[in-house]
């Protein structure tokens, strides 16, 4: 049973940064595509950032461009999204998801997710 923890979470000001990590803690996933998903109040979950399972191919959402990077570590098997000069509107709960079946944004083509975490960003 595959089982996705993610990590790094937390409250930071207009500005600042955050890492956060994604780990499959049983070790089944090996060269999957993963992604971070987020969803603020009362909104839609919405893509974020995807990584092919070579690490070769990266995928942002306009709004993150330029701002967060994905990355992982297939030793790991692992995966961080770096997250840099955070607005307001970066605040929501953040979530990992894995193994996708269609296309890389669409959130119900994953067929892992991990239990969300939570980014606060004050201004």
């Amino acid at each position: 049973q595959v089982q996705l923890v993610e990590s790094g979470g937390g409250s930071v000001q207009a500005g600042g940064s955050l890492r956060l990590s994604c780990a499959d803690s049983r070790r089944t996933l090996t060269n999957v595509g993963m992604a971070w998903f987020r969803q603020a109040p009362r909104k839609e979950r919405e893509f974020v950032a995807a990584i092919t399972g070579s690490g070769a191919n990266l995928y942002y959402a306009d709004s993150v461009k330029g701002r967060f990077t994905i990355s992982r570590d297939n030793a790991k098997i692992e995966v961080y999204l770096q997250m840099n000069r955070l607005k307001p509107e970066d605040t929501a709960i953040y979530y990992c998801a894995a193994d996708n079946r269609r296309a890389f944004s669409v959130a119900g083509g994953y067929n892992y997710w991990g239990q969300g975490t939570q980014v606060t960003v004050s201004s």
